[in-house]
């Protein structure tokens, strides 16, 4: 029998911490060791019992979410999954709580219809999954057992997978990208080191609806070429970077000789939205030879068939390597599945990508 994961709920309101409680418990892997609503309760209960992972609201009486984050990391690193509310001001929070460490960062769960009470416990309880698995100093890493919670669905539900006849017109390069856990820092740092001359950019980073936002907006600032969160239709050109937003899917599309995405609404796949294989899928419909295709850091397998697809369209691939991951699910995924041509150290993705292009 496999050890359960261990969760402490932080947050100051008792109904979000039964609520959260009760999502969490309902999946047979994970237990949830106890609830603390504020940090210094959450400190006395850890002193008592470490737990495997950490759900931390931001806003909370007498130490912001923040401060006991960085104390966390700074001391004892514990995997935490910071649950914040979707607000302007609570995503730039949140998005600092990734900067200090947080392996995950979720939207607090929906609870006024079923079918977003059911995505909410699938992004939760993965979001925790993932974040057990993350590498810290403290703890070596077990490979991840994912518990079925429903079905998969495929990219099949958003894009018909392209004939292998489809011929490709344009000669104009683009290069698409997925991750998830650990994505965000690695992003970051493949984005900074790029000259504003690349191909433009497609990238799928799972994470929730308001923080995408924010996210490209913090890359724009100390990144060389334009990063944006992606709107319909929004082009996607030469030095040109587009995020998929959170909850929507998004698609490489062509007309011409020009690149352009289409945002859409759609049902889970792989239980993501945005989904890396939809992404990759469309672009290897429309840009098939003309594309490169990076899979980065994360848990599960999302982007692996969609490497796949894109390999056998004629594109260029490239897996990160399990050293420089924080999760070695997706490359690892992928490699298994042959899609990958490279498989590089982070370090080594964007001086690979330069010297393609010159």
């Amino acid at each position: 029998m496999e050890k359960k994961i261990r969760v402490l709920v932080v947050d100051d309101s008792a109904v979000v911490r039964q609520s959260l409680s009760s999502i969490l418990e309902s999946d047979p892997d994970i237990e949830v060791m106890g609830t603390a609503a504020d940090p210094i309760i959450a400190v006395k209960k850890i002193m008592k019992e470490i737990p495997d992972v950490i759900t931390l609201d931001i806003e909370m009486p007498r130490m912001d979410g923040l401060t006991f984050l960085r104390k966390i990391m700074s001391q004892h690193p514990i995997p935490v999954v910071v649950i914040s509310s979707l607000t302007s001001e609570g995503t730039e929070v949140a998005m600092k709580a990734l900067e200090y460490g947080a392996s995950e960062i979720i939207g607090k769960p929906a609870m006024n219809a079923a079918q977003f009470i059911n995505e909410s416990k699938i992004m939760l309880c993965d979001a925790v999954k993932a974040a057990s698995h993350v590498k810290l100093k403290r703890r070596k890493i077990a490979e991840p057992v994912i518990t079925k919670v429903q079905p998969k669905l495929s990219a099949d539900v958003i894009i018909d997978k392209a004939p292998t006849f489809n011929r490709i017109i344009s000669t104009e390069k683009v290069i698409v990208l997925g991750a998830s856990t650990g994505g965000t820092e690695a992003i970051r740092s493949f984005l900074k080191v790029l000259p504003d001359k690349m191909p433009g950019i497609a990238i799928v980073q799972h994470m929730p609806e308001g923080f995408t936002k924010s996210f490209a907006n913090s890359l724009n600032n100390i990144c060389g070429l334009e990063v944006k969160e992606a709107e319909q239709g929004d082009r996607l050109y030469q030095g040109r970077v587009l995020i998929a937003p959170g909850n929507k899917h998004m698609l490489l599309k062509r007309i011409g000789k020009e690149y352009s995405v289409d945002v859409k609404e759609g049902p889970l796949v792989n239980r993501h939205r945005p989904s890396v294989d939809v992404l990759f899928r469309s672009a290897a419909r429309y840009a098939g030879n003309n594309a490169t295709g990076i899979l980065l850091t994360g848990m599960g397998n999302d982007g692996a068939k969609g490497l796949l697809e894109l390999k056998e369209a004629g594109a260029h691939t490239i897996a990160q390597d399990e050293a420089s991951s924080v999760v070695f699910g997706m490359p690892k995924e992928a490699i298994k599945l042959g899609a990958a041509d490279e498989i590089l150290s982070l370090e080594k993705i964007a001086p690979y990508l330069v010297s393609k292009v010159k």
